[in-house]
Order: C-alpha cells, then sequence, then structure tokens
C-alpha cells in the first residue's frame, strides 16, 4: 500500500454513510468527548459527520434513553453499555486511590447517598453533605464531595445518568456481568483502538496502549497484536517507512468523497499528531491552552478535510447569533491542478455546502 492510498483509506473508512446515532457510537466503539464548546463540544463535532440529520446537543438530549455510558479509556468519552465489562475491574489511578483513602468517612455517606436517591447531583450532595473544596485535576477547585463522586465514577460504583447544562449527574451503577478474563479484556480493547483509529502506526497503538496500562502491561499487549497479525486479524505493513496496523476485514476505497469537512480536533482522523503529521506533511496543533500570543492557528482550530488532503484549518465562532469563520491553509488554497483531482470551483462549492450544514447543525 502507497502512502496516499493509506490516506485514502483512512479517510473513507472514518466517515462513510452516515446512520442514526447509535449505530454510529457502536460503529466508533468510543466517542471523545471535550467541555469547550467552539462552536460546539468535540462529540458534537465527530458526531454531526457520521449521524444523519445531528443537531448541536442530541447526544447529552438523548443520552438518558441510549444504551450509552460515560467513562475513561485512554481519556474521557462515551461507550456503547456493552463495553463497560471490558472496562471493570480496573485500577485507580495513586492520586484517586490516595483521594479515596484519605476520605473514607466521606465516601460511605456518599454510596448511601446514592442507594437512597435516584440521582446525585453535584448542587444537591454538596448541600446534604458538603465537606468544603480541594483541588482537582486541573489544578483549579471543585467541592470535595463532586471530587468523591468522580471517584466513585471510576471506581465503578457509580455512573452519569445525564447532564444538567452540561453537569454530570450520577446514579448508583447498575449492576454488571462477570467480569471478563483478563486476556479477552485485553484483546477487545486491542481490537476496539485499532478500529476506532485504523489505519494505526504501531508505535501510535503502543502508546494508546499505555496509557490504558492499568487495564493490562504494555509488554503483553505487544504480544498479543503479535498473535492477533498471525491469526490474520490484522493486517501490518510497512508504509513510507513506518509500520501501519489496520483490520483484515477492510479493503481500501479507490475514491472519497468530492466534499469539504471541518473536523474536530479530537476526531479520530485527527486524534494522533504524528500519523496526521505522516499523512499529510504538516503539523496540526491543537492550541486552546496555548497562550494567545503564540498561537499560530487560533484558539480551537478545526482541521479542513477536503477529499482525502488535509490541506489547513477554520477557527468558528458564533457572534450574535450568527457563524464567523476565518480559514487557513497549510499548503496554498485549493486550485486547478495543486491537489490530487482538485480545482477551485469545486472546492468552493463544496465549502459553501459545508458552511450552510454547519449553519443548519448549530442554528437548526
Amino acid at each position: 500500500m502507497t502512502l496516499e492510498e493509506l490516506r485514502r483509506y483512512a479517510v473513507a473508512r472514518t466517515f462513510g454513510k452516515p446512520t442514526d446515532l447509535m449505530t454510529a457510537i457502536r460503529r466508533l466503539g468510543y466517542l471523545q468527548a471535550d467541555p469547550i464548546r467552539a462552536p460546539a463540544r468535540a462529540q458534537d463535532l465527530i458526531l454531526r459527520h457520521r449521524v444523519k440529520n445531528y443537531r448541536i446537543d442530541d447526544l447529552e438530549k438523548k443520552y438518558p434513553r441510549l444504551p450509552v455510558v460515560e467513562d475513561m479509556l485512554h481519556n474521557y468519552g462515551f461507550f456503547p453499555r456493552e463495553h463497560l465489562n471490558m472496562l471493570y475491574p480496573r485500577a485507580l489511578s495513586p492520586r484517586w486511590r490516595a483521594f479515596i483513602d484519605e476520605h473514607a468517612p466521606m465516601r460511605r455517606k456518599l454510596l448511601r447517598y446514592l442507594n437512597e436517591n435516584a440521582e446525585a447531583h453535584p448542587r444537591e450532595v454538596e448541600r446534604a453533605l458538603g465537606s468544603g473544596a480541594r483541588i482537582n485535576g486541573w489544578g483549579g477547585t471543585s467541592s470535595a464531595t463532586t471530587l468523591m463522586l468522580e471517584a466513585l465514577h471510576r471506581e465503578g460504583r457509580a455512573e452519569v445518568a445525564r447532564r444538567d447544562a452540561g453537569i454530570r449527574v450520577y446514579r448508583l451503577a447498575a449492576p454488571r456481568e462477570r467480569a471478563q478474563a483478563p486476556s479477552r479484556r485485553a484483546d477487545e480493547m486491542i481490537r476496539m483502538m485499532v478500529r476506532l483509529y485504523a489505519p494505526v502506526t504501531q508505535r501510535g497503538l503502543g502508546r494508546l496502549l499505555y496509557l490504558m496500562g492499568s487495564y493490562k502491561p504494555e509488554a503483553d499487549y505487544e504480544k498479543r497484536i503479535d498473535a492477533m497479525v498471525r491469526r490474520g486479524e490484522f493486517i501490518r505493513r510497512l508504509v513510507d517507512g513506518r509500520m501501519y496496523i489496520w483490520p483484515a476485514d477492510e479493503v481500501a476505497p479507490t475514491m472519497v468523497e468530492d466534499r469539504v469537512r471541518f473536523l474536530a480536533p479530537f476526531d479520530p482522523l485527527v486524534w494522533d499528531r504524528d500519523r496526521f503529521e505522516h499523512l499529510w506533511g504538516w503539523a496540526y496543533r491543537f492550541e486552546a491552552y496555548t497562550p494567545p500570543a503564540k498561537r499560530k492557528m487560533g484558539y480551537y482550530a478545526l482541521p479542513l478535510l477536503w477529499r482525502d488532503q488535509v490541506i489547513g484549518w477554520a477557527n468558528v465562532t458564533v457572534v450574535n447569533g450568527d457563524m464567523k469563520v476565518e480559514t487557513g491553509f497549510a499548503v496554498g488554497k485549493p486550485a486547478a491542478g495543486k491537489f490530487t483531482g482538485g480545482d477551485k470551483l469545486a472546492f468552493n462549492s463544496s465549502l459553501k455546502d459545508e458552511l450552510q450544514a454547519l449553519r443548519w447543525f448549530l442554528f437548526s
């Protein structure tokens, strides 16, 4: 496979024909969440390209009726509920373990509260059991009871029932089926990561699995990947000097859609920055936490995909109820002959369509 074919495969496999919300989440296997709205949360920006007639906040509104859970993997996001058996039991980080051990009486009170109440809104819990403020994981402060709710969530004792204006409202975790054997859990996690991010570099896959190191030592993952390649589950090939892995049952397409897409900074196509630079030849940077004077692309630059090329970025803000869009280009604005099958008229027409689709997503 050539680098051009790999790039085309990466783009075509991650989008496909838009479907319903639950099918899209199951197809992804995992959906990264992020609280920043610029102009929408990452989960909504990811889903709008994969779900037919998707509108901003549809996931949050429909979440209580869906077989979906919020939880941690290599970062925080949404899973089909059937994946919960794969996540637990798991070891807590030393920081969370120390917090729970230090506040054991509060933990017992919160578990009683969860047993006695259908929902636990952090504000209501704070009023009932308030224990002051503590430093949170972002360097700010949160109430101790809110942090304990999060700790119980990470333990698997609580789960998110719904969101109230973005705030997680918890309930006692539903009983789970018998835990999977460690070997099966490890294999399922490898499959999930490969199907989510394929084609993934072997180095990138190792990094992802290392972030989930509380489940299984990364050395064991390496042996399992080798075994899955030998069994024919995955294909592993050297492409342009890098070793890539992808599911063996997928066929690389010969064509991609003639369209422009504004992607979320955490879209599966964008997430691995090393792979991004290898496929498209330039470095995308997420700069929301970069001091404004040092930003080169913008606070929340959305990678701009044209056909199978990510050629630049767009910053989208909502001003007085309408969109303001500023674009930047890494390799020059499309013109006849500069991109594979590219021409200026086709790009401008598709860009207009994407802007109209984004406006409908935000305001309809």
